[in-house]
């Protein structure tokens, strides 16, 4: 039943705009939008250029093909990640984003 509820890996555009106004984005594969935050956070953290990113910062998530775009902030992926989890499969999920999204640069 879990292979059922998994979504494939789409192409998604991650942005955000910094305390400066400058727009930063990255692209990542992912099954989710949480997902496609943690891959690009885990990009973000690696490129000199950018300071850190607060937990409030707001994440704009583009899928491609179809495009649909949707915005999230980090405290919302967290709070997603330390809920509770409906099947094995999910907690798996979530317990591998938690491990990439506390990596340091």
């Amino acid at each position: 039943m879990a292979n059922t509820l998994s979504m494939p890996n789409r192409v998604c555009a991650v942005s955000f705009k910094d305390i400066r106004g400058v727009r930063h984005s990255t692209e990542v594969q992912a099954e989710s939008l949480y997902e496609a935050v943690v891959a690009a956070m885990t990009v973000f953290r690696q490129d000199p250029w950018l300071d850190v990113i607060g937990p409030a910062t707001v994440l704009d998530v583009e899928i491609r093909e179809p495009s649909t775009t949707h915005s999230l902030s980090l405290q919302q992926v967290q709070r997603w990640l330390d809920g509770a989890t409906t099947n094995p499969a999910e907690a798996t999920r979530k317990a591998r984003l938690k491990m990439m999204l506390v990596q340091k640069r």
